[in-house]
């Protein structure tokens, strides 16, 4: 299976998000966090992603006569590389944005289903932001963010940390009428 096409199934798409943030879950904890999958379509994924390299088993154990794997996302091989990115047709890019966004309610559903809301104390947020930049000023805010987030994916589970998901989009907005560009004449 073509990996643009193993990565872009919404069902796999969710399997891989819940193990963001370097965690390992058995496929009973996994069915436990994407509760409205079917257990034989759960595990059915779970194979291809093995398959495919793209979840590592990182120990199993025998428990009432079946052996229980646990498994490890790995990251270097759930992503689509540039050349891939090159090759994907607008339909590709909309099934990947579909996934991104289901994936996002997914998480805040789960949030909002789990009582105790407070915004504040949780550091819950959504916002929008217009950012005037020329692709110079871009390149150098894509960097800046980056060496911000970089450091703290290295954090490992550890007693008072919570798994936080940060998911950013960058869309470049259509030219506003009359609005100066970098092409428009001065």
């Amino acid at each position: 299976m073509e990996s643009v096409e193993l990565l872009l199934h919404p069902v796999r798409l969710r399997i891989m998000q819940a193990f963001l943030g370097d965690r390992t879950l058995t496929t009973s904890e996994l069915n436990a966090e994407l509760d409205d999958v079917p257990p034989g379509s759960l595990y059915r994924h779970v194979a291809k992603l093995v398959t495919a390299g793209v979840l590592d088993v990182v120990t199993e154990r025998r428990v009432r006569g079946t052996v229980e794997r646990t498994y490890r996302l790995r990251l270097s091989a759930a992503q689509i590389t540039p050349d891939q990115l090159d090759t994907m047709s607008p339909e590709d890019h909309r099934r990947a944005l579909m996934g991104f966004v289901a994936g996002l309610m997914a998480d805040f559903d789960r949030y909002l289903d789990g009582g105790d809301i407070d915004y504040l104390r949780d550091g819950v947020g959504y916002r929008m932001a217009g950012l005037w930049l020329d692709d110079a000023e871009f390149a150098d805010f894509v960097r800046d963010l980056g060496r911000v987030v970089a450091p703290r994916l290295a954090n490992a589970p550890a007693p008072g940390r919570r798994r936080r998901i940060l998911r950013t989009i960058l869309i470049p907005d259509s030219p506003t009428p009359g609005a100066e560009t970098a092409s428009s004449p001065a």
